[in-house]
């Protein structure tokens, strides 16, 4: 038995618990990652394959992309990855936890049990205990703060946590999107294939215990994007998603191997596809027709089903089909959503006569509480992804990765704020200066609140005079401390002033500078870059929907630039900070001694094709 300490123990590392762990350890806490498969990514790994949407719609909704740690993957990936490997997105996040020097990470270790003791009106976790089978090894983790990030709800569900799963009726919320009557059904799992193209005629033969289909059993589902794979190879809903899993599983690959055979070998549909409005992020003109399969050749099939739904946890606030609806805002928002209310037959490929998927719009973002993200009976229980406090309806919309990871990072910073003040239950970070602090260090480290810009009293540069080289009309020099970091306006949120908040200056070089009337001591130096959230950026396996991306460093991205003191302010004029070869949003640098200065000046030199400087945000701190 080995016994391992944290200030935080993570279960999960799919894009949730990674973010959780990654944004906790960045602010300072001893974390435990437990993560039961051998590679990070839960659903974005290469053991699943799907891409991570959010909430940008997939491009329908441009500027809303999610940024932070999402956003640092996506751009690393996109630079390292050109050849969109989903085993190098694996290594990735291999890698961005193992540097982390405040992360022990357990792969292929899986919480089985929690110890618990009666506290205040509900109970706490004492410690967890995991099992390595690869190594044959039992843990128990001991810590004040535990977060269940694992999807299915395992440590929530062992410690006694509350949660649901199904429909709820519609008079329960007032939702009209809901049954009448309450039931368990579930959204359904898919397990994806992929196939490729060869310079010759490629047969197959389905196994005999494959699915048999027909055109039309299909003839509501698109059969384009051969080497994607088809997200509607969908089953189970009606089942339990957990204690029928190993059944939905095996039914899944007879039908993934079904419908290879039918597009492979039957399908007369081989010109218009006339299924192919339902699913609103491949209705664009740029989709390719279908081409007939002849060449084509079955190239990986999933052996783990994708899940969407399971357990869903109750905390003290319900997120519903209407907060998402009418764009909500909390006092206590930590991160945001605007995927579209995504709903899909239970039955999967089995609902012949329903599309597999309805998209109801969500006009504007929305804001997710705090109180979503934390029990309502175990006061040292925090949850991100899939399983946090939301109705059948609004996980519709909360369930993709991109709205997960966001989620993830609120949970690991407000678990690193808890732990730095002691704070034993979740709960008494809610209100007053502790959700303050929590809101403020996200938007230090690049999270996006809808109508929260930076209040941060240690920001040196929000009391500087701002100068620059040369600035853009209505993209003057000053809007770098306008405390939001994105183009912003009523067409992502009603209550959010129409502002570029962005520095872009005429031509490069180009310098910004930042003076105050008395010296400052400079520990810490932050930047925040465009990196264009008006296109699409994701890991996809779809070549229609990477069509739309740039799989290198962004144009837009500040590339190289130096810092040191403005002109006539140096007491220490050798100093300097040079940078070369970024491709990141970003940036932080932190000084080994600090500087004692009048003026700060910045001097962008390049960028990675654009021709000014482009800049949302300077931070300075002492």
């Amino acid at each position: 038995m080995k016994k391992v300490e944290a200030d935080l123990c993570i279960a999960g590392g799919g894009m949730a618990g990674v973010c959780a762990a990654l944004a906790a350890a960045r602010n300072g806490s001893r974390v435990v990652l437990l993560q039961d498969r051998p590679v990070l990514g839960g659903n974005a790994s290469s053991e699943v394959r799907l891409h991570i949407s959010g909430a940008s719609c997939s491009g329908k909704r441009p500027g809303a992309r999610e940024s932070g740690i999402i956003e640092e993957i996506r751009l690393e990936d996109a630079v390292r990855n050109p050849q969109r490997s989903p085993s190098m997105f694996d290594l990735l996040l291999y890698e961005k936890v193992i540097r982390e020097p405040g992360i022990e990470l357990l792969l292929e270790t899986a919480c089985v049990g929690c110890d618990v003791e009666a506290a205040g009106v509900g109970k706490r976790i004492r410690r967890v205990h995991a099992v390595r089978n690869a190594t044959e090894d039992k843990f128990i983790i001991e810590a004040p703060l535990f977060a269940d990030c694992t999807g299915d709800g395992r440590l929530g569900f062992e410690a006694g946590a509350d949660f649901r799963m199904g429909r709820e009726a519609r008079s329960e919320f007032h939702e009209s999107l809901a049954p009448e009557i309450a039931d368990e059904y579930t959204l359904g799992s898919t397990i994806l294939l992929m196939a490729r193209k060869h310079d010759r005629p490629m047969p197959f033969a389905a196994p005999s215990w494959a699915r048999r289909f027909s055109e039309e059993d299909l003839r509501l589902r698109s059969h384009r994007e051969l080497e994607y794979g088809y997200w509607w190879v969908e089953w189970g809903g009606q089942l339990s998603t957990i204690k029928d899993g190993d059944r939905i599983r095996h039914e899944l690959l007879r039908v993934a191997l079904g419908v290879w055979d039918h597009v492979k070998n039957r399908c007369p549909r081989t010109g218009a596809d006339p299924a192919r409005h339902y699913d609103k992020w491949l209705d664009s003109d740029d989709m390719p027709a279908p081409e007939a399969p002849d060449n084509w050749a079955l190239e990986w099939i999933g052996a783990i089903p994708g899940k969407r739904e399971s357990r869903r946890f109750l905390g003290p606030r319900v997120l519903t089909q209407n907060d998402v609806q009418a764009g909500r805002t909390w006092p206590d928002q930590v991160a945001y959503g605007g995927w579209w209310i995504d709903l899909h037959p239970p039955l999967g490929v089995d609902a012949v006569q329903e599309y597999p998927c309805s998209q109801v719009e969500t006009p504007h973002l929305y804001s997710i509480p705090l109180g979503c993200l934390h029990s309502r009976n175990v006061e040292n229980l925090f949850f991100a992804g899939r399983n946090i406090s939301a109705t059948h309806l609004a996980l519709a919309s909360t369930r993709v990765m991109g709205t997960c990871a966001v989620v993830g990072q609120a949970v690991g910073t407000a678990a690193a704020v808890a732990a730095r003040h002691s704070i034993a239950a979740a709960g008494d970070l809610q209100a007053g200066e502790l959700l303050f602090e929590i809101q403020q260090r996200l938007l230090r480290d690049d999270a996006f609140l809808l109508d929260l810009s930076n209040q941060d009293p240690d920001d040196l540069a929000r009391r500087a005079v701002i100068r620059a080289s040369s600035e853009l009309p209505g993209h003057e020099a000053a809007l770098v401390t306008s405390g939001i970091t994105r183009a912003a306006g009523s067409c992502l949120h009603p209550e959010l002033e129409t502002c570029s908040h962005l520095w872009v200056s005429a031509d490069l070089p180009a310098w910004i500078e930042f003076r105050w009337p008395r010296p400052q001591r400079i520990r810490e130096i932050h930047f925040t870059f465009d990196t264009s959230f008006s296109r699409e950026l994701t890991l996809t396996m779809s070549d229609a929907f990477n069509a739309r991306m740039i799989r290198g460093p962004q144009p837009e991205t500040v590339r190289d630039y130096s810092v040191q003191n403005a002109p006539g302010c140096g007491r220490s004029d050798g100093w300097r900070i040079i940078e070369t070869g970024s491709c990141q949003r970003k940036r932080v640098h932190p000084l080994a001694a600090p500087l004692v200065t009048e003026g700060v000046r910045v001097t962008v030199t390049g960028a990675n094709g654009a021709t000014a400087a482009r800049i949302f945000e300077v931070r300075l701190y002492g």
